[in-house]
């Protein structure tokens, strides 16, 4: 009796992953094995870039907060342990954005917390 391969599912399976490879250039998007090592990989950094990116807007929030408290004397260690021991709740996230955009209601914190 011949043996049973199944070719149905396999070509599903591979057009799955080259359709997915779609906009890499040459070998990368139509080339099997290429193709497969390409999508693996990628899907690999996009997993570790998402965790990263938290990372990274983190550390810019405390650059833009260390730049705006440094106008009014202050250093972003200094001025997060006041804001933490007078009980204000703000997330770096929300602080970031105030020094940005609303200069004047970052001052009031700022000088609530002087």
């Amino acid at each position: 009796m011949p043996r049973s391969v199944n070719a149905v599912a396999s070509r599903k399976r591979r057009k799955k992953i080259l359709k997915q490879t779609k906009g890499n250039f040459l070998a990368r998007r139509n080339v099997w094995t290429v193709a497969k090592n390409t999508l693996e990989k990628g899907l690999t950094y996009a997993y570790r870039d998402r965790k990263k990116k938290k990372i990274e807007f983190r550390a810019l929030w405390i650059q833009r907060i260390n730049a705006a408290v440094r106008e009014y004397g202050m250093t972003y260690s200094e001025f997060m342990g006041k804001i933490n021991k007078k009980g204000i709740a703000i997330n770096r996230k929300v602080l970031a954005d105030l020094a940005m955009n609303h200069p004047e209601a970052f001052k009031a914190i700022v000088d609530s917390v002087k």
